[in-house]
């Protein structure tokens, strides 16, 4: 097949200085004339093919495009091709792919078992138990990261934390992949000021024609202006039971817990006082009691006592 040709053809440039029409003829029986068909087909997909001419002439992948594997040890292309592994598995991008392909066609033949036997031993899942993709916000995804590429804004109905359901214009800056789920820090022209929008809570998203102002900050900057504002943690006391006890070891450290002679465990750390903590809290159910402070007490009584009257 006419595919499997051109592809054999990628990986022998790309694992020799250059090779001849005349070569390229031979391995896979076709006439030279085939071959400067396939040349210029695999060229005008993108991969930059240049030829030169005389006795030791032949074609060649341009060296900027090239990756000499002589400058790579193997450990380099393992490491390489599992973070673009590990990023496909977020961005689910075919452009990510292809590099991936790339470093791999240089790999070693001998060594290629070893490498595909790490992989099998190395798996890494972003995505909670029991979740799969959204088709939904992967096409958010794609949307929100043209308008990023392009410098648009982005026109969408929002449903905040408060429940308010609102349409904003923004300006997006950075897509940021956090905690199991995409958002896009974008400047909110509404609130004439930086906003951090999830995708999932978007609704109605489009591009607008209007495009983006350059003098924004970048999304690190943002960070560390955020991080330096004086938000005074809360500290608290928390008494789990036993039964919990395996899911305190994935949010607390072990100097913030003590263990009891029952086997309950109390948890003396500091939060950020918001609705998610009192949500946290109370995903623990009848297996979590707030100690201290008295007022975050009375507020998770009262959520827990709502809850209740709901199943009366």
């Amino acid at each position: 097949m006419k595919i499997n040709r051109l592809l054999a053809i990628v990986v022998m440039l790309l694992n020799k200085d250059k090779i001849s029409a005349a070569e390229l003829a031979e391995k896979f029986e076709v006439s030279i004339r085939t071959i400067y068909r396939d040349i210029g087909a695999i060229d005008m997909s993108g991969i930059p093919i240049a030829s030169r001419q005389g006795n030791n002439g032949g074609f060649y992948i341009l060296d900027n495009y090239k990756i000499n594997h002589q400058f790579l040890t193997l450990n380099d292309m393992i490491s390489i091709v599992e973070a673009l592994k590990n990023i496909n598995g977020v961005l689910d991008d075919r452009n990510v792919e292809i590099a991936m392909e790339k470093v791999k066609s240089i790999i070693p033949y001998n060594k290629k078992s070893a490498v595909d036997l790490y992989f099998k031993q190395v798996f890494v899942d972003t995505l909670p138990w029991g979740f799969k993709k959204s088709e939904k916000e992967n096409v958010k995804y794609k949307i929100v990261y043209e308008a990023v590429k392009e410098n648009k804004c982005i026109s969408f109905n929002y449903r905040n934390s408060k429940g308010e359901y609102i349409l904003r214009n923004a300006e997006p800056i950075t897509l940021v992949f956090k905690g199991f789920s995409w958002y896009v820090f974008s400047f909110c022209m509404l609130r004439k000021d930086y906003r951090t929008f999830k995708l999932t809570r978007m609704d109605e998203l489009k591009i607008l024609n209007k495009d983006v102002c350059k003098y924004r900050i970048s999304y690190e900057e943002y960070i560390k202006t955020y991080n330096s504002k004086k938000v005074v943690p809360v500290k608290i006391s928390l008494k789990f039971s036993e039964k919990a006890r395996y899911r305190i070891q994935d949010y607390f450290d072990e100097e913030e817990t003590t263990f009891l002679k029952d086997g309950s465990v109390v948890v003396n750390t500091e939060i950020v006082e918001d609705n998610w903590i009192y949500s946290v809290i109370l995903s623990y159910g009848e297996y979590v009691e707030v100690l201290e402070p008295e007022h975050i007490r009375k507020i998770i009584g009262e959520k827990s006592k709502k809850t209740s009257d709901i199943y009366k």
